[in-house]
């Protein structure tokens, strides 16, 4: 598998990344007639490339609907909570789910805990990398556990499709900078709150796309940690010439100016897709 696939980056740099949503992170269903495999009765341990050991074992039923990653570019060592397969996929490879496509029903419900540890020479070198690209050669060691113990393979593809760009409105932003370590996601009917990572913008362009089920491309060249949080109205008519809504409330569109200094404008272009081409239940060893 190509570790590297020049991708854009919209993966959190700190330690702890939550997904906390109004429903639940993922929730596509196996088409009709296809029936997911059995999963492992117990936790599967084994060494993979670049790591040292990796235990990978079924989340026993977390109620709460949070997912957690835990992954600093400063070390070796990753931990995952309450997570699907396409949550480590999208993690590994930098890409929001909305650029993904692809792989069986069971890979976006079906729910693991993983947690996979380096050799201390790993742990060295990345200590001495700048950020970014430690960022980049941990985010390949986990392409490689995901090929080792999922057998998953990709491939990159560009397609032109219809996007929204988010753009810096006239007047400027609206929002302030944020000193959270880390993100916390929530993305609920008519609300969606991103807080920290070195990317917030990125991260609201991906929550955007989930809401509006258009990919949403970050255009605004703000590059940083920032709280965001926009409320409207849901409304699945909404469109860009629609913008208000004055008997219920604001638009999306609408409410992504007023309390963002945001604007979304329709585009069309190329944009780069993840496909998934194969990937397993996690093997035993």
């Amino acid at each position: 598998m190509n570790s590297h696939l020049g991708l854009h980056r919209f993966v959190c740099t700190a330690a702890t990344f939550v997904l906390a949503t109004g429903v639940p992170v993922c929730c596509a269903q196996s088409p009709a007639g296809q029936t997911a495999p059995a999963a492992p009765a117990g936790p599967t341990s084994s060494a993979s490339p670049g790591f040292d050991v990796a235990v990978i074992r079924p989340n026993p039923g977390d109620t709460t609907g949070h997912s957690h990653i835990w992954s600093s570019a400063s070390d070796g060592n990753f931990k995952a909570q309450n997570v699907t397969a396409m949550d480590l996929v999208r993690y590994a490879f930098g890409m929001p789910e909305t650029r993904v496509t692809g792989g069986p029903g069971w890979m976006r419900s079906a729910k693991w805990d993983m947690e996979a540890k380096s050799d201390p020479a790993i742990d060295a070198q990345l200590r001495g990398l700048d950020s970014a690209p430690a960022r980049e050669q941990k985010q390949q060691l986990l392409q490689a556990l995901l090929a080792d113990r999922f057998g998953l393979k990709v491939h990159e593809e560009t397609r032109e499709l219809p996007t929204y760009a988010l753009v810096v409105a006239k007047g400027g932003p609206r929002f302030q900078p944020s000193k959270v370590n880390g993100a916390t996601i929530s993305n609920g009917s008519g609300q969606i709150t991103v807080k920290g990572s070195d990317h917030t913008l990125a991260l609201l362009a991906e929550q955007l796309s989930r809401s509006l089920g258009r990919i949403v491309v970050d255009k605004t060249g703000l590059d940083g940690r920032y709280e965001l949080s926009v409320k409207w109205t849901p409304d699945d008519a909404a469109t860009p010439s629609n913008t208000a809504n004055t008997d219920t409330g604001p638009s999306i569109f609408t409410a992504i100016q007023e309390q963002l200094g945001l604007k979304l404008e329709s585009q069309k272009g190329p944009v780069q897709i993840l496909i998934i081409d194969h990937i397993d239940m996690p093997s035993q060893n």
